[in-house]
């Protein structure tokens, strides 16, 4: 997951390493997407050992000129751009629909911030997917609701409440993107004369 955020970000443009980092947490930061210099240094340098990125700007482009902190040392002023390869990389990553793209809050999240670059097929299979495994945790909360909860103490019982309040707006969300899908039409943003969709 890692790899498409990186690949995706510097197909948008390219940027340094304390930039990257930056917009790994505002782009991704509601899927609490944590990233540390400890691990996203690494991730680059294998990038660019696969050729899927280099150091330097491209022609004609001036390097970032942002202040980097001190502590992220000469590094952090190092620019990277995604290659040819890195691009077909990028398209083959955000073409995969398997479990790893709806399984998980992180893996969902990063595949739906390049929604816009992916094909509508594969939005589609995305959706369904997770949809799918949300439901599954939604059953599975109800049941536990409905033969246990006597046997639970009243914090944990709203801790079960919470997550199935949960899963069902999650799901009430990830039906109105199918069915935005299947329309052809995009996701408009919530407006001041619809509470529900803006709380």
């Amino acid at each position: 997951m890692l790899d498409l955020a990186i690949l995706g970000l510097l197909h948008e443009s390219p940027m340094h390493g304390y930039e990257l980092r930056k917009q790994l947490t505002t782009k991704l930061g509601a899927f609490r997407f944590a990233i540390s210099y400890g691990s996203l240094y690494p991730t680059l340098r294998r990038l660019q050992a696969d050729g899927w990125i280099s150091e330097g700007a491209p022609p004609g482009m001036p390097a970032s000129t942002e202040e980097v902190p001190l502590l992220t040392g000469k590094r952090g002023r190092v620019v990277y751009t995604i290659t040819a390869e890195g691009k077909e990389r990028f398209q083959e990553l955000l073409s995969a629909a398997g479990p790893e793209t709806y399984d998980s809050e992180a893996g969902f999240g990063v595949h739906f911030a390049f929604f816009a670059r992916t094909d509508p097929a594969t939005r589609l299979r995305i959706l369904e997917g997770r949809r799918r495994r949300v439901e599954e945790r939604r059953e599975g909360l109800r049941d536990v609701l409905s033969r246990a909860a006597e046997r639970l103490d009243a914090y944990t019982l709203e801790l079960q409440r919470h997550g199935l309040d949960a899963c069902e707006r999650e799901v009430r969300w990830l039906e109105e993107l199918i069915a935005n899908e299947r329309n052809g039409t995009t996701p408009q943003p919530p407006s001041a004369q619809d509470p529900e969709r803006s709380s």
